[in-house]
């Protein structure tokens, strides 16, 4: 072995070496002046190559002194860099004696200006090794990056063979270095620790406070499944990418021109341009953000408009950074041959949070009014914000969306880049509203007629299911299914938890050995992020409870009813039964104060999670109640939930709860409200389960199943970092945890889908066609009628549609009960299947769009069955109930799960309708308690409160406690209580036979419940 060939100095070697071949010069120590942090050797090499006229101009003002002009300027520049910082001043150059010198020329939009070009190639970039930078000791910092003199970076680089890592370049920071230094302060955006494994850098130096963030590519390599870290290559350094692609000349100068930037201090960007270095927080993108950003604008710039890109970026990624640098790249964006590639970029998001970041992100870089414009008012800015004025990038809202691609259909001549962030607040339900205008439009043109009424309702009940859903990436794929795919628009789609339907429409197809696949264009994964420490692993506390009950049959005949919506309908009488949420308002309360309470340094929040907004309303009732009832004055809730709830069964049709009415305040303000120290527990009903960032959410209480995105989603409300938060927990009554650590798997490295197989449609269309319902020139004729092809017009065209759907009516009513339920089935899972593969398959097929047109009609024509719902009314009684621990889990996915494939569309929710399965009520209670009845003891038994209520709600003693004192009342009650006792004989023999064979335990019973049933009936007041 070489002698030194192991030493840290051999490492510094390798880097500075690529450095100098790839156009970095040597720096030289020696014109380094320490008192101002400038190489102004440097500085004024760069000024004469590129600045003479102006220099001598300035020079001139000072006498055509050149040295006195030298000392004065650099001293100029040093105040400059200290009151404006360093990415501001390069990219604005210094105004001295009414001239501009500017200090750095960055990368033109387009080669079409020579001279701009040419001032970008005369840049002097330095790499100085062991700087002394401190005026006052001879400490050196091992690497420094220069740029015409200015310092914009330092790095310390360890080599772990001599004994120090990449831990020990971080000590080395926040223990002997100075934190106020002008080069460390005020000078360098970055600070990188380095080892030949891992990277990690700082914008800010606060002594032993510093904090390191990761700047790795990941186990898996840049933008592949893995975790934190790097791949590790055959030969060489993993964290060569570093000086080879981060350092590169052209991608440092890119990153100081449009990606580092000053975080907004109170008052907006402005105030934060004009504050010291110090009071400001410099952003630097993290390695992932960076990489996606440069891929997509390279394949938008190679490939032009007309491409879908979804990048699958985790929770804690900065998504909303990585959407302002790259809309304000697209904005700007040009080929090779120096074509604008678009003309305008709109961002669909709701978070208003996004909508001020980017104007002020964007005003660093340009410091040009008017840039982005908001859309939140009407459709017709929207409408002259995209055919013409100032502003080049444009915010709406998903709501709006529908409006946005309207206007573009009518703009063919320009290209669009539309940017969708998933992440949307969108908490009111209202998210799906302008989708009728989508699924309607141009269906029969502008004619008000019936059948646009008829085609409206359909789209009112899509509307309906969407807003239930409360889904944005559901919303966005039913408003992109209503049209084709347009070539004047890229879609550049952003999300933690892309579904199958959403990687059908932006996902990148990847052949390989085993077969095709869609994939995301760039990855973050959720892995990644809980190793790198940007978000927490939700599912490292998951404690699971589960509710034992048993059902009692009160119906005398015994019904016959449906077997599945008898489950149901069980399932929710047993989930709203006072007792039932009284116990679980109670643990929830009681956990909360004992573990919850004191997280985050006493600042915790919990979320209770609950399966409907009538739960939502029982809940915060039962735990206000039992609040007030052990008198806790320390912890109090809210709730969320849309619109207006009517609970009929306890109160009656005529009390309406409301959000704010129960909240006592506007919705807006519950985010607010949550984040003070007056409440402490959220209870939800869909509302804030996804976009919703709150950092200091620590606990959840779930009591609603949970599967796919929705499981991801809600839980994911928890995983937010925040001084202080150094884990989370998750109460769940509903779910088990190793079925919500499966719907966790597809979403943890990265999700990848099964392509649709494309003879889907040809297979349905061969289905229906076997039933010789649709004659081929019915079809025809009716399409060349609702498309004004054919030679009618007005409302005589309008009658032809009725006219050529008519004889398909008849044959269908011809058909058997089953079979019509089967076409039904057939031609529903053919609409909706092919509104959605029109999006993502080329067909080219005339039939398959006639065929569409005629059955989208025609579903609205033909008569169906309506679905009776099941009423149990008082046919079922609660009898016993427990609810107890089950165990606390760790299902934390760990090294990770591998690739998870979602499948294709199949025509989801088309499945064949079976005839309704028939059971006794009687077996369907036996099998429900079979199923949830162990454990049980005496102890848990709700029977006398039952007998209690069945006595209160008896007219006759009702009258009888009216006019008699409970003394008489007694002998009354005494009959109607052997009778309640007899009726109630099949809900618990045992019991019945005690009441009726010992006397001593009968009268006990007797007088306990005749006092109770008493007051409730006379309104006194229970004493003691």
């Amino acid at each position: 072995m070489s002698a030194g060939v192991h030493t840290e100095r051999r490492f510094e070697d390798a880097v500075e070496d690529h450095l100098l071949k790839v156009g970095w010069g040597r720096g030289d120590v020696g014109n380094y002046d320490r008192k101002l942090a400038l190489d102004t050797a440097e500085l004024f090499v760069f000024i004469g190559a590129t600045q003479v006229k102006t220099w001598n101009a300035v020079v001139a003002r000072y006498g055509g002194d050149p040295n006195l002009a030298q000392r004065e300027f650099a001293r100029l520049v040093a105040d400059e860099l200290d009151h404006r910082g360093t990415v501001d001043v390069l990219r604005r150059g210094v105004k001295v004696k009414g001239q501009t010198i500017w200090l750095a020329f960055f990368a033109p939009a387009h080669a079409l200006t020579e001279a701009t070009t040419t001032a970008y190639a005369a840049n002097r970039l330095t790499v100085t090794r062991q700087l002394p930078y401190s005026p006052d000791h001879h400490n050196t910092l091992d690497v420094t990056l220069f740029v015409n003199g200015v310092p914009t970076a330092t790095a310390e680089l360890k080599n772990p063979l001599t004994g120090q890592d990449v831990e020990d370049a971080k000590e080395q920071y926040r223990r002997d270095r100075d934190p106020h230094d002008r080069l460390l302060s005020r000078r360098a955006v970055a600070h990188f620790a380095v080892d030949p494994d891992l990277v990690f850098l700082t914008t800010r130096l606060a002594g032993p406070k510093t904090r390191f963030l990761p700047f790795n590519q990941g186990s898996g390599g840049p933008a592949l499944p893995g975790g934190a870290g790097n791949p590790q290559p055959a030969d060489g350094y993993a964290t060569a990418y570093l000086w080879e692609r981060v350092w590169a000349r052209a991608a440092w100068m890119d990153l100081l021109a449009r990606f580092v930037h000053a975080a907004p201090a109170k008052g907006g960007a402005k105030r934060a341009a004009k504050a010291k270095p110090s009071q400001r927080e410099i952003i630097f993108p993290r390695y992932h953000q960076w990489d996606a950003v440069l891929a997509l604008i390279a394949h938008a710039r190679e490939h032009g408009a007309g491409h879908n890109y979804l990048v699958e970026h985790s929770a804690g990624s900065g998504k909303s950074n990585t959407i302002a640098w790259l809309a304000h790249r697209l904005m700007s964006l040009h080929t090779a041959d120096n074509r604008k590639v678009f003309s305008k970029v709109i961002v669909i998001t709701d978070r208003v949070v996004l909508d001020k970041q980017l104007q002020d992100t964007i005003f660093q870089f340009d410091h040009t009014p008017g840039v982005v414009a908001r859309i939140d008012k009407r459709s017709s800015q929207l409408a002259e914000a995209l055919a013409g004025g100032t502003a080049q990038i444009i915010i709406t809202t998903l709501q709006k969306f529908p409006f946005v691609l309207d206007q573009v259909a009518g703009l063919t001549d320009a290209n669009y880049a539309i940017l969708v962030d998933e992440a949307h607040s969108s908490q009111t339900g209202e998210t799906a509203k302008a989708l009728k205008a989508v699924l309607g439009a141009g269906a029969v043109g502008a004619a008000d007629d019936e059948l646009s009424d008829v085609v409206l309702s359909a789209a009112e009940a899509f509307d309906a299911a969407l807003e239930k859903a409360n889904d944005p990436q559901e919303a966005l794929v039913a408003s992109l299914s209503a049209r084709g795919r347009q070539a004047n628009l890229s879609y550049f789609a952003f999300t933690a938890t892309p579904k199958g339907k959403t990687l059908e429409l932006f996902g990148t197809r990847v052949d390989g050995p085993g077969g095709a696949q869609l994939r995301p264009f760039h990855l973050y994964s959720m892995r990644q992020a809980i190793e790198e420490g940007f978000i927490l692993d939700v599912l490292r506390n998951y404690m699971t409870y589960k509710t034992y009950w048993k059902l009692a049959n009160a119906a005398v005949d015994d019904p016959e009813v449906d077997k599945g919506k008898a489950a149901a309908a069980l399932a929710r009488f047993v989930s709203l039964h006072p007792t039932n949420l009284a116990q679980k308002a109670e643990i929830i309360v009681e956990h909360f104060r004992r573990h919850t309470a004191a997280k985050i340094g006493g600042k915790a929040k919990a979320m209770v999670v609950t399966r409907s907004r009538l739960h939502a309303v029982r809940y915060k009732q039962a735990i206000d109640a039992y609040l007030a009832r052990k008198g806790y004055a320390d912890l109090h809730a809210l709730v969320a939930f849309s619109g207006k709830v009517i609970d009929a069964e306890t109160v009656g049709a005529d009390v309406v709860y409301t959000e704010a009415g129960m909240n006592g305040f506007s919705e807006r303000e519950l985010p607010e409200r949550l984040d003070s120290d007056d409440y402490q527990v959220l209870v939800v009903a869909e509302k804030y389960q996804t976009g919703y960032d709150q950092p200091l959410l620590h606990t959840m209480y779930v009591d609603r199943k949970l599967d796919g995105v929705k499981a991801v989603q809600t839980l994911s409300r928890l995983n937010r970092t925040a001084p202080g938060k150094v884990d989370t927990f998750v109460l769940d009554f509903v779910n088990t945890a190793e079925d919500i650590g499966e719907q966790f798997k597809p979403f943890y490295e990265t999700t990848i889908a099964e392509p649709t197989d494309d003879h889907l449609l040809y297979a349905y269309a061969d289905e229906i066609d076997g039933y010789a319902v649709i004659a081929e020139a019915d079809a025809d004729a009716f399409v060349a009628a609702l498309t004004g092809t054919g030679t009618g017009t007005g409302t005589g065209t309008h009658a032809s549609l009725y006219a050529h759907l008519g004889p398909a009516v008849a044959r269908f009513k011809e058909l058997s009960v089953d079979d019509q339920d089967e076409f039904r089935r057939l031609l529903t899972g053919y609409t909706r299947a092919y509104a959605f593969l029109a999006q993502v398959l080329s067909y080219g097929d005339p039939d398959l769009e006639r065929l569409y047109l005629y059955a989208r009609y025609l579903l609205l024509r033909l008569p169906g069955r309506p679905e009776p719902t099941v009423d149990l009314g008082d046919d079922v009684r609660l009898s016993h109930l427990r609810i107890e621990a089950t165990g606390l889990h760790d299902v934390s996915l760990g090294g990770g799960s591998g690739d998870q494939m979602l499948p294709g569309f199949t025509g989801e929710g088309t499945g064949r309708q079976h005839e309704a399965e028939k059971a006794r009520l009687s077996k369907i209670i036996d099998t429900l308690n079979e199923r949830f009845g162990t454990n049980l003891t005496q102890a848990d038994q709700l029977y006398f409160d039952q007998l209690e209520q069945a006595l209160t709600e008896d007219s006759e003693l009702a009258a009888q406690a009216q006019a008699n004192t409970e003394e008489n009342f007694s002998y009354g009650f005494e009959k109607t209580f052997e009778g309640a006792i007899i009726d109630r004989q099949t809900a618990n023999e045992d019991l019945f036979r005690r009441l009726m064979d010992d006397q001593d335990f009968n009268g006990l019973i007797k007088n306990y419940l005749r006092r109770r049933v008493y007051r409730r009936l006379t309104g006194e007041a229970e004493t003691a």
